[in-house]
């Protein structure tokens, strides 16, 4: 990078400043760091020098488990994770509902009363102009 800064000139000519920079086609792309890049091979071809594909080991069958070890295997961790539960008692699910109840007939008249008072303030502007 200091040697770019090094490249960069100034001059001045008649009080006008004109900057000299080293335009991008004097610019060269480095060299590789590796040396010689590796060849490109298409897809779907076997490398030079590989007879297995690549090196790669062919696949082997695995058998699916049948319809009913796959049920009996769901069963259990079913059972399983149903222990995991955390279950409330009787008197948390008694006064989560009250509480749910209560919040219900709130909205319930709060959207009821707001109903109300934009119907009567628009009946009444209605009238006013004359509709």
């Amino acid at each position: 990078m200091a040697k770019k800064f090094d490249e960069i000139g100034v001059s001045e000519d008649e009080g006008e400043q004109e900057v000299e920079l080293e335009t991008e086609s004097s610019v060269q792309a480095p060299a590789s760091p590796g040396g010689v890049p590796p060849r490109k091979t298409e897809r779907g071809t076997v490398p030079p020098g590989s007879g297995d594909r690549g090196g790669r080991q062919p696949r082997a069958a695995v058998s699916a488990p049948g319809f009913i070890t796959r049920t009996t295997q769901f069963l259990r961790d079913v059972r399983a994770e149903m222990r995991r539960v955390s279950w409330p008692t009787a008197k948390e699910v008694k006064n989560t509902t009250i509480i749910t109840l209560i919040a219900v007939v709130f909205f319930a008249v709060y959207l009821f009363l707001v109903d109300r008072v934009w119907a009567f303030l628009i009946e009444h502007l209605r009238t006013a102009l004359g509709g």
